[in-house]
C-alpha cells in the first residue's frame, strides 16, 4: 500500500438564507429536518460507499472538511453522526474542519462536533459591522459572531479561523479595520479574507445591472486590499495563500491538500473529487442527488474528460502558486516527467524580471506583487497545444 496524503469534502447544501453574493451549490431550509435526515443519510451510505477504497489505497485519510451552505444549519447530532461515519470509513485524520455560520451554533452544539472529532472551526463572520452584514444578507449580528467564537472556545475548540471579506457595498477602509480589529481581539487561530466577486446569477449580480450596487472604487479597494496585507503579518499572521493567513502551525491542512494537488474524495450533492488525475462533480440536485445513492447508482459526472497532459500541467502551475511555497520543481518533475524550465522557461524568465515571481531553492513563487496581479500571472502558464 503507498502512503499518500489525501483528504474528504462533505458538502452540506443548506442555509438558513443564501446571501446576496453567493453563488455556491445552497438553498435555504427553513426547518425542512425530514429533507435534512434524508440527505444525510444518503451522505453517509456514499462515505461508506466510496472511501474504503481510497482508505485501502492511499491509508487513513490525512483531512476531513464539512463545507456548504451552512453545515451547521443542519442539527448537530446529524452533522456529528457525518463526521463519525467519515472517521469510521475513512480513518482518524489529522485535522477535521467545520464550517460554521453565527446564529447556527450555540456551546451545546459544538460540543457534540468536538466530541465527535472536529478540531477546527471555520467561522463565516465577514463582517462585524452590523449594517455591512445586512447590506450582503448576513443572518446574524457583530454580538452573534462574537458569542459563536467564545462558544466554541468553551466546547473545546483550539483551532478557529475567521472569514473576513473586503470590497463590499458602501465598505470604507475604516470600517475594515474596524471589523479586523475585532477579529484580532478574539485571538483566532487563522484568518481568511476575500474580495467580494459580483458573481453571474446572484442578488448582487441583479442590483449592479441596475445600477444600484454601490460598491466601493476600484482604488479604494485596492487600498483596503494593501492594508490587509500589511496589517495582518505585522500582527503575527502569515500569509500562506493568496487568501489565508495563520498563526505558524495552523495552516488549514486540507486546503494545502487542494493546491498541491493532492487526491480528496467530495461527497454530498454538488461536491467535487480529485483522484488519478481525474477530476468530477457530485450531481448537483438534491433530491437527485438522494434517489441516485438510495439506488446504489454513481452521481458523479467526469469534469475533464478531454485533459490533456499539457491542462494538468497548467493547473498543476494554477493551483501550486497559490501558496506562498510555490511550484515544488522536483515534484513538477516527478509529476510530469519533464523540467519546469522546459516548460515554463520564458514565462518564468519574464515574470521574474517584472517582479512578479521568485526563484528560491528549487521553487517558484509569486511574489507579494505577484500575488496582487495574480490573474495575470496564471494566465502566463497556460499552454498553446
Amino acid at each position: 500500500m503507498t502512503s499518500k496524503a489525501w483528504g474528504i469534502y462533505a458538502h452540506i447544501p443548506y442555509c438558513v438564507k443564501k446571501c446576496a453574493y453567493c453563488d455556491f451549490i445552497s438553498a435555504a431550509v427553513g426547518t425542512n429536518e425530514a429533507e435534512m435526515e434524508d440527505y444525510a443519510a444518503a451522505l453517509r451510505a456514499e462515505i461508506l460507499r466510496e472511501a474504503p477504497p481510497l482508505r485501502a489505497r492511499f491509508g487513513d485519510a490525512a483531512t476531513i472538511y464539512i463545507g456548504g451552505g451552512t453545515p451547521t444549519v443542519l442539527p448537530a447530532a446529524l452533522l456529528a453522526g457525518i463526521i463519525e461515519t467519515i472517521r469510521e470509513a475513512a480513518g482518524t485524520p489529522a485535522e477535521c474542519t467545520v464550517e460554521a455560520n453565527p446564529g447556527t451554533v450555540d456551546e451545546d452544539d459544538l460540543t457534540q462536533l468536538r466530541a465527535a472529532g472536529a478540531d477546527r472551526l471555520s467561522l463565516g463572520v465577514q463582517s462585524f459591522d452590523d449594517r455591512l452584514l445586512r447590506v450582503i444578507g448576513r443572518i446574524h449580528t457583530a454580538a452573534e459572531a462574537r458569542a459563536a467564537f467564545h462558544a466554541a472556545r468553551a466546547a473545546g475548540f483550539r483551532n478557529i479561523s475567521i472569514d473576513l471579506m473586503y470590497g463590499l457595498p458602501t465598505q470604507t477602509l475604516a470600517d475594515l479595520k474596524h471589523s479586523v480589529a475585532a477579529a484580532l481581539a478574539l485571538a483566532p487561530e487563522h484568518i481568511s479574507v476575500y474580495g467580494l466577486i459580483v458573481e453571474e446569477g446572484t442578488p448582487f449580480a441583479a442590483a449592479e445591472a441596475a445600477g444600484r450596487l454601490a460598491l466601493p472604487t476600484e482604488d479604494a479597494a485596492e487600498e483596503m486590499y494593501d492594508w490587509l496585507m500589511r496589517e495582518l503579518p505585522a500582527q503575527g499572521f502569515v500569509r500562506y495563500e493568496i487568501s489565508n493567513f495563520a498563526r505558524a502551525g495552523f495552516e488549514s491542512r486540507h486546503n494545502l491538500g487542494y493546491w498541491r494537488n493532492v487526491p480528496y474524495l467530495g461527497v454530498g450533492a454538488g461536491a467535487h473529487g480529485y483522484a488519478d488525475g481525474v477530476r468530477w462533480a457530485n450531481e448537483s440536485d438534491t433530491h437527485a442527488y438522494i434517489s441516485g445513492i438510495r439506488a446504489d447508482m454513481s452521481v458523479r459526472t467526469p469534469e475533464d474528460a478531454e485533459r490533456t497532459r499539457a491542462n494538468a500541467m497548467e493547473e498543476y502551475a494554477f493551483l501550486a502558486l497559490r501558496t506562498a511555497e510555490g511550484i515544488d520543481e522536483e515534484d513538477f518533475r516527478r509529476t510530469f516527467g519533464a523540467a519546469m524550465d522546459e516548460v515554463y522557461a520564458d514565462v518564468i524568465a519574464k515574470y521574474t524580471a517584472q517582479g512578479l515571481l521568485r526563484r528560491s531553492e528549487n521553487h517558484v513563487a509569486l511574489t507579494e506583487a505577484g500575488m496582487k496581479l495574480g490573474n495575470e500571472v496564471f494566465a502566463a502558464f497556460l499552454l498553446e497545444e
